[in-house]
């Protein structure tokens, strides 16, 4: 058997915890891969893992084993990535997570005219707004958001952060709203106003303000509706429901028509970042650059 192709099989059967787990990411049948397994352990003539019925452990030298086997195998990967990059063109699979809503609407449009420029290249995309992890989920690439000053993805070992776009919040209401109830003048009156609300599995999240020197201001507005999607958020807001706390990505077309009036436009807005993040590695990946560029070269005017 090939022994950098057993490698490969062993890491990925430690990170994703189990042989059939492993089997299933690498298309082979659970039985080839405890071959590949049982190839590395007889030839080192030590055990690897201690296995039963019900779960695996790394042994002590397995342990130390896989770290090496991650340096070998990412060695590997950059050492064929340079004669992709001789051919100065990104090809293969592209695999990317990012948030379903601000994915659909900012994220995709940029790849798909990336997909079009590079034919050589295949894209894997996920929407989902749960943190993947890279490593273990097999991802080339997480797009992700943090409200800034409130976070900090730097400290996420092994992987590389870059911040390629940022977006605000607005405060707005439709036009029959704000004639009925009026418009807030300060962030103050907020509270007193009915909002809608961004609301996940019973947890209500308040709209957050920026203070100097503070963490930022924390209102809830009067609530009755308590939405877990953005785009229906902004439509009850339209409808006269409430106030409404939305990206000004998502919301844009809706101010540009009169739809919704912004509000507290004199108050200090709340900004997202947006990031890129990758497993450090040493040789990036050509196709990871070019869609890291492309995102940082084309997604600011989506936040504007």
């Amino acid at each position: 058997m090939d022994r950098l192709a057993s490698m490969a099989v062993f890491v990925k059967a430690v990170d994703l915890g189990s042989f059939a787990a492993a089997a299933t990411a690498l298309d082979l049948s659970g039985p080839m891969v405890g071959k590949h397994v049982r190839f590395l352990e007889e030839r080192l003539g030590v055990r690897l893992l201690n296995r039963t019925t019900r779960r695996q452990s790394l042994t002590d030298f397995g342990r130390a084993y896989y770290e090496r086997c991650r340096v070998v195998l990412a060695e590997a990967e950059a050492a064929d990535a340079l004669a992709a990059d001789q051919l100065s063109e990104p090809r293969g699979r592209l695999r990317v997570t990012m948030p379903a809503l601000f994915g659909r609407r900012c994220v995709v449009p940029i790849l798909l005219e990336l997909a079009r420029r590079h034919p050589a290249l295949e894209f894997d995309l996920s929407f989902s707004d749960h943190f993947a992890d890279l490593a273990g989920d097999g991802y080339d690439l997480a797009i992700r958001s943090l409200s800034a000053g409130t976070g900090n993805l730097d400290d996420r070992a092994g992987t590389i952060v870059r911040r390629i776009a940022r977006h605000h919040m607005v405060v707005c209401g439709s036009p029959s709203y704000l004639a009925k109830h009026g418009a807030p003048r300060q962030i103050e009156d907020l509270g007193g106003h009915h909002g809608i609300i961004y609301s996940r599995s019973g947890r209500v999240r308040p709209w957050l303000f920026p203070r100097s020197d503070h963490a930022p201001a924390e209102v809830t507005p009067i609530n009755r509706l308590r939405l877990d999607d953005l785009d229906a958020i902004a439509d009850a807001a339209v409808a006269g429901m409430g106030l409404a706390w939305l990206p000004g990505w998502l919301v844009r077309e809706r101010l540009q028509a009169g739809a919704l009036v912004p509000l507290l436009a004199d108050q200090p807005g709340l900004h997202y970042d947006n990031y890129a993040l990758w497993l450090q590695t040493p040789h990036l990946p050509l196709k990871v650059r070019y869609a890291v560029d492309a995102l940082a070269a084309a997604l600011p005017r989506f936040m504007t």
